[in-house]
C-alpha cells in the first residue's frame, strides 16, 4: 500500500500533489490510501519511492469537480477522486459520461456541497455581542458538509460593513471589515445562545408564514430540522402548523381585499389595446407580473394560456435571458420549468451558480405556437419580440442585473435590439449604456435536439464553459 498523509480534511492542494504522485507512479486506486492529520500508518504501508511514468493532463472540469467533493464529508471521497483520476488517462472523456457510475457518484456529492452551501447561505443567524473593539456579530452553524471557506466570501459581499464571525464544528469565518480570515473549529457554547434582535426574527417569520400554503414535507426539504436547533423562529413552526386549519377557515371567511385602483385603471385601458407604454411604469416585479396578463403589443396573447414574466431574487447580479415560455412555461406560469429549463438547472450547478440568485426570463411573454394533433408545437417569435421588448427592458430596470446571459439567437436580438450570430460573438462580454455587460450562448433546448450522444456532450460542454466564464464576472 502507497500511503499519503493530508494536513486537514479538505486539503485540496495536498491531495492534489499527493494522487498525481500516484499516478504518475502507476500506482493503482487498489493500493493507494490517504489520511488526515496524524493519522497512524497501517501494518502494510510502502513509503518506498515509486518509479516515475511521464505526466499526463486531466481536463479542467475534472480539477473544478474534485475542488468541490473535496468538501463532502465522505470518508471515501479521496478514494473515489483518485479512481476518476486514475481512468481519465486512458478515457479522456471520461467527465462527460454523467451515466458512468464513478462520475455519477461524484457529481451527487458535489451537488450535495452545492446544498449545503445554499443552506448555510439561508441558515446562518447572527447574534449581536460587545468586545473592545464594539458590536460585533457571531453565528453558530453546523453545515452538512466543510463549506465554510467556500460559503464565507458571500457573507463578506453580504455583510460588507460589519464586524462578523461564523462558528461551525470544522473551522470559523472572521471578517474584520478588511480582510477574511479562517479560524480553527469552535464549540456551540463559543456562541451567544440569543440576543435582542431575536424576537424580531420570529415576527417576522410569523409575519409570512401562510398556512393555506403549508406542505409540511416541503417545508422540511428546503428547511431540514437539522438547522432548526439553530434557528430562532424554528421554535415557533410547531404552533403555527397546528393553527394552519383554523387560520385557514379564517382566511377563507375573511372578505375580499380591495384591489389596487391604480392597476386596474391600467388593465382597463390595456384590454382597450392601448400599450403600457402610455404613462404606465410599473414600479415592482409584482406589478409587472400582474400587468402582463393584460398586454395586448402583439396577438400571442390570444392563444396562450397566460403571460410569463421572469422570476428570482429582486436585485439579482445575474440575468439569464431565454426566447420564449415553453408549453410547460406556459401551463406553470414561470419560465425554464420545463427540459430546457432542467437542463439549465444542471449546468448552472455544475458550473457553480446557484439557480436561486439568478433572475430568469424570456425576450417573449407569451407562448408562441400552432397546434398538431393534440400537441402544441413550438413556434419562433418574430416581429413578437420588438414587441415584447418593452417588458424586458421594465425587468433590466428593475432588476438592474450586472451580467446578463442570453440563450440563442432570440434572446440575444431581444437584449441587444440587433440581429447576432451567437456562433460568432459567443463568449464576448458585451458592455451596455446601463453598466451591464451580455454574454451570448445557445439555448439549452437545441442542445436537447443535438442527434448523438458524443455531440450533445461536447457541446453540453461548452455550455457549462460559459456559465463558468459568467461566474467570472459576477
Amino acid at each position: 500500500m502507497k500511503a499519503a498523509v493530508l494536513s486537514h480534511e479538505t486539503d485540496f492542494n495536498g491531495w492534489r500533489r499527493a494522487a498525481r504522485g500516484f499516478r504518475q507512479a502507476g500506482v493503482e486506486p487498489a493500493e493507494a490510501v490517504f489520511r488526515v492529520g496524524d493519522a497512524g500508518g497501517g501494518l502494510f504501508d510502502d513509503a518506498s519511492p515509486p518509479v516515475v511514468e511521464p505526466a499526463f493532463g486531466v481536463p479542467r472540469a475534472f480539477v473544478d469537480l474534485a475542488g468541490e467533493v473535496i468538501l463532502h464529508r465522505s470518508a471515501d471521497r479521496f478514494d473515489l477522486l483518485y479512481r476518476l483520476l486514475w481512468r481519465l488517462r486512458d478515457e479522456p472523456d471520461l467527465m462527460k459520461v454523467v451515466t458512468d457510475i464513478d462520475v455519477f457518484d461524484a457529481l451527487e456529492r458535489a451537488k450535495n456541497v452545492s446544498r449545503a452551501s445554499h443552506k448555510m447561505k439561508a441558515f446562518v443567524r447572527f447574534r449581536q455581542v460587545e468586545d473592545d473593539e464594539g458590536e460585533r456579530w457571531v453565528a453558530w452553524f453546523e453545515p452538512a458538509h466543510r463549506v465554510v471557506e467556500k460559503t464565507a466570501p458571500f457573507f463578506v459581499r453580504r455583510f460588507t460593513t460589519m464586524r462578523w464571525s461564523i462558528l461551525t464544528p470544522d473551522g470559523s469565518a472572521i471578517w474584520d471589515r478588511e480582510a477574511l480570515s479562517l479560524g480553527p473549529p469552535a464549540t456551540r457554547d463559543m456562541a451567544p445562545a440569543e440576543d435582542g434582535i431575536e424576537e424580531f426574527w420570529k415576527t417576522y417569520y410569523a409575519s409570512t408564514f401562510n398556512p393555506a400554503r403549508l406542505k409540511t414535507k416541503t417545508m422540511q426539504g428546503e428547511m431540514p430540522k437539522r438547522y432548526w436547533r439553530n434557528l430562532p423562529e424554528a421554535s415557533l413552526i410547531p404552533e403555527l402548523v397546528a393553527q394552519s386549519a383554523v387560520r385557514t377557515d379564517a382566511m377563507v371567511a375573511a372578505p375580499a381585499a380591495q384591489p389596487n385602483l391604480r392597476l386596474a385603471k391600467t388593465l382597463s385601458r390595456m384590454n382597450r389595446d392601448h400599450s403600457f407604454d402610455e404613462g404606465f411604469v410599473p414600479s415592482t416585479l409584482e406589478e409587472l407580473g400582474q400587468a402582463v396578463q393584460a398586454c395586448r403589443r402583439c396577438p400571442l396573447w390570444r392563444d396562450a394560456t397566460q403571460g410569463v414574466c421572469g422570476e428570482g431574487p429582486k436585485r439579482a447580479r445575474l440575468m439569464i435571458v431565454g426566447e420564449q415560455p415553453g408549453d410547460q412555461e406556459d401551463l406553470a406560469g414561470r419560465p425554464f420549468v420545463g427540459p430546457a429549463g432542467g437542463l439549465l438547472d444542471a449546468a448552472l450547478a455544475e458550473a457553480g451558480i446557484d439557480r436561486e440568485d439568478v433572475f430568469v426570463t424570456n425576450a417573449v411573454k407569451h407562448f408562441k405556437h400552432e397546434p398538431r394533433g393534440k400537441r402544441r408545437i413550438h413556434k419562433t417569435p418574430l416581429s413578437e419580440v420588438s414587441a415584447c421588448r418593452w417588458w424586458l427592458d421594465a425587468e433590466r430596470r428593475l432588476v438592474k442585473p450586472k451580467v446578463i446571459l442570453t440563450l440563442g439567437a432570440t434572446a440575444a436580438l431581444g437584449v441587444l435590439n440587433r440581429k447576432v450570430a451567437v456562433t460568432k460573438e459567443r463568449g464576448e462580454a458585451i458592455a451596455q449604456p446601463d453598466g451591464s455587460r451580455v454574454l451570448l450562448t445557445v439555448h439549452p433546448s437545441w442542445l436537447l435536439r443535438l442527434p448523438d450522444e458524443e455531440t450533445r456532450a461536447a457541446e453540453r460542454g461548452r455550455f457549462v464553459d460559459d456559465l463558468k466564464r459568467v461566474r467570472r464576472l459576477l
